[in-house]
């Protein structure tokens, strides 16, 4: 049967990890299943992303806490990627295909992508778009694909620029003026550019098998069985396309934030006060969830509010300056929340004070606590300096800042 000219696009969705630089905050709950902006998830801007371009093929591979995963996405149903034929598939970890010592559960992303090695030839896509799952920005993965084609390239690598200070955390990437890739380092430790991968990729499917299974093949041969097996993207699979000369670059337009680490996950809210980020705002690019129902926010007289976002079912007697409330968040008169993040269900009552802190589902603060510090300028970015609280904790006291409270403590 002839094929339609329209590519057959494979998303594959990586929801692997534990997120442990999140500490607390991923301690009972998967990354992509964290919020953001209130009412939303980081799973749900790459689901998004896809409906809106128009991929109708989209798995997610889990491998971290996955039933909780599940339940979130509700089978792709909220972006209507729940059909008989192709639409969303969960990919859970089993035993066997992965590195000799992690009994099937993937030590990097690339290693997860050989796991699927199979199912991806099986399924015959013209292109195949890896995806992490902790990232915040909007795109149209089809401009990527169009020019991934008309470069007959191996590799279309999607950057976007951030501060060289930064860069470090990151692959960066460097490429002539046609945007074939020329210098790949992954997490290099003094870099040389502040262009970076975005951990969205565009691969040929016989170049990325091919080249998986020659490193899986040369990792075999070895005396000795390395534990990680391929490991990440960046250790071993870029840098073999890199050498079949056909790896190239796309400049994502607009705004894009990893939310994997405290600092970057509290400033990327911080981003959403201060500007609209063109991801929120376009209704023929909607961002799509699984959120249950609740009356719009109360704000009752003497509350203050300032430059802040406050998610359906909040009710504000007190202070909040600075600071995105998730749904169902109570803060008492004479309550004082500046500079967080509070998510769902969490109540602040009559004289707390919250500073630069995010607190977790459901916790309670008393009247005596005091969570976090105020900042200086210089300090925002600093992961040591923000306060984070797990889900549940009961607090009636003096939390430092930078401190780390396990989920369901009693302080």
């Amino acid at each position: 049967m002839k094929r339609s000219s329209r590519p057959r696009i494979l998303a594959l969705i990586q929801a692997g990890g534990k997120g442990s630089r999140l500490d607390v905050l991923t301690r009972e709950r998967p990354k992509p299943a964290l919020p953001f902006a209130g009412t939303y998830h980081l799973i749900d801007f790459p689901l998004s992303n896809l409906r809106n371009s128009g991929v109708e093929d989209v798995w997610l591979s889990v491998q971290y806490l996955g039933q909780p995963l599940a339940e979130l996405v509700a089978g792709g149903k909220p972006w209507d990627l729940d059909r008989h034929h192709g639409g969303f598939q969960l990919l859970m970890p089993q035993e066997g295909g992965g590195a000799p010592a992690e009994d099937g559960f993937a030590s990097g992303n690339a290693e997860d992508l050989f796991a699927q090695r199979d199912r991806i030839r099986e399924h015959d896509p013209d292109v195949v778009l890896v995806l992490s799952s902790d990232h915040v920005y909007s795109l149209d993965y089809r401009d990527v694909v169009a020019q991934h084609l008309a470069n007959d390239a191996d590799c279309t690598i999607v950057t976007t620029q951030i501060g060289i200070d930064e860069a470090h955390n990151h692959a960066t990437v460097q490429s002539n003026k046609s945007g074939k890739v020329t210098k790949f380092a992954y997490k290099p430790e003094k870099p040389r550019t502040g262009t970076i991968a975005t951990e969205v990729f565009c691969y040929s499917p016989e170049p990325l098998l091919q080249t998986l299974e020659e490193l899986h093949r040369d990792l075999a041969g070895r005396p000795e069985p390395d534990p990680e097996g391929l490991g990440d993207f960046g250790d071993r699979l870029i840098p073999a396309l890199l050498k079949r000369g056909k790896v190239f670059s796309y400049k994502l337009p607009g705004y894009w934030r990893d939310l994997g680490r405290p600092e970057t996950y509290l400033a990327a809210h911080h981003d959403l006060l201060q500007e609209d980020l063109d991801i929120f705002n376009d209704s023929d690019w909607p961002i799509r969830t699984n959120q249950p129902q609740l009356l719009p926010a109360q704000v009752h007289g003497g509350a203050k509010i300032s430059g802040s976002l406050l998610s359906p079912g909040c009710v504000v007697h007190g202070t909040v300056t600075n600071s995105v409330l998730g749904p169902g968040v109570t803060v008492a008169a004479g309550a004082v929340v500046a500079d967080s993040v509070l998510n769902s269900g969490v109540t602040v009552d009559s004289g707390a004070r919250v500073h630069w802190s995010v607190i977790d589902d459901g916790t309670r603060l008393g009247g005596n606590a005091t969570v976090g510090r105020k900042h200086r300028g210089s300090d925002r970015l600093d992961p040591d300096l923000i306060t984070l609280v797990g889900r549940d904790c009961r607090i009636d006291g003096d939390v430092e800042r930078g401190a780390r409270v396990e989920p369901g403590s009693v302080l």
